[in-house]
């Protein structure tokens, strides 16, 4: 993904590219017990952190400094387009955590456009599936145990999601808008505020580093129960796989004090083999501490090719 992951949920994502989401599950996909406040139930990595608390605006950008002209900086930064665009699939496995509770997670993609992630926490397990045109989840949280159609907003924040290269990689063949809004600052580090606009007239900022062009904020805003909530994530410990660079830990919350969501990822696997069955409608997980299956209502195994 391009950050993308990024591509969790963001998702990781989607997480761990260029941010399309954070965190893999929307709010209402966890549980509301361990979830300090509405304003701090922001997205499991779908997956999508967004802010408000902007920091204060340094004097603009300079005539000869434009928003495409610093991208290619930071596409430079990540490895190279031709590198990002080596990579076919990915794998991300790391532990998220809300306070005192957490569990770990995997997200899948491959091109184009598909994704399958995993969250086990509290002894559930929910999952979030895209084919590349239909997609499924479950929520077992609130009954939902089964897999089930997702809605068409869903369908919406999944296909970005699903898209590792991140909004910012040709944006425009995708019918986003991006802007250089100035200069800030990012824990006494100089950034670019880059402004996106994306096809369905939703804003997030993203905040690189001047002499990094890493990313290391992105700052937007959640609905939540009608409400439009701010919502920052923060990148950090960057690491080298396959040539590419990848934040390792993303902290997300409703301003840099309330930090209520933290991403860990432990492993960034670049070109795995994915079997496309991975991303068909889901089966009903199984739940930690559940039964096994009845043997006798399986089918029998395969003998090996």
């Amino acid at each position: 993904m391009f950050v993308s992951t990024y591509r969790l949920l963001p998702t990781l994502w989607p997480l761990f590219a260029f941010v399309s989401s954070p965190l893999p599950y929307p709010d209402d996909a966890l549980p509301t017990s361990h979830l300090p406040r509405p304003a701090a139930t922001m997205s499991f990595m779908r997956l999508r952190n967004l802010c408000i608390a902007l920091l204060c605006l340094l004097p603009g950008a300079t005539a000869a400094q434009t928003a495409d002209e610093i991208l290619a900086k930071i596409i430079a930064a990540r490895g190279g387009r031709d590198k990002l665009r080596a990579v076919r699939s990915e794998r991300i496995s790391g532990t998220i955590s809300f306070g005192d509770v957490s569990g770990p997670f995997v997200v899948e993609l491959k091109r184009p456009l598909k994704m399958h992630m995993q969250l086990t926490v509290q002894n559930q397990t929910m999952v979030r599936v895209y084919d590349g045109q239909s997609g499924w989840a479950n929520n077992p949280f609130v009954g939902k145990v089964n897999p089930e159609a997702m809605t068409e907003d869903e369908l919406k924040n999944i296909t970005e999601e699903s898209d590792f290269d991140g909004p910012l990689l040709d944006y425009k063949t995708k019918g986003n808008q991006v802007e250089l809004a100035g200069k800030d600052k990012v824990n006494d580090k100089n950034v670019w505020r880059i402004k996106l606009t994306n096809k369905n007239g939703d804003v997030r900022f993203y905040l690189f580093d001047v002499d990094s062009s890493l990313l290391l904020k992105w700052e937007g805003k959640r609905k939540y129960e009608g409400q439009e909530l701010p919502v920052e994530s923060y990148f950090t410990d960057y690491r080298e796989v396959g040539g590419l660079k990848f934040a390792f830990a993303i902290d997300s919350g409703s301003s840099a004090t309330d930090v209520n969501q933290k991403i860990r990822i432990d492993k960034i696997d670049l070109n795995p083999n994915i079997n496309d069955a991975e991303f068909a409608k889901p089966t009903t997980p199984p739940q930690p501490g559940s039964p096994p299956p009845n043997p006798a209502s399986q089918p029998p195994a395969k003998p090996p090719a």
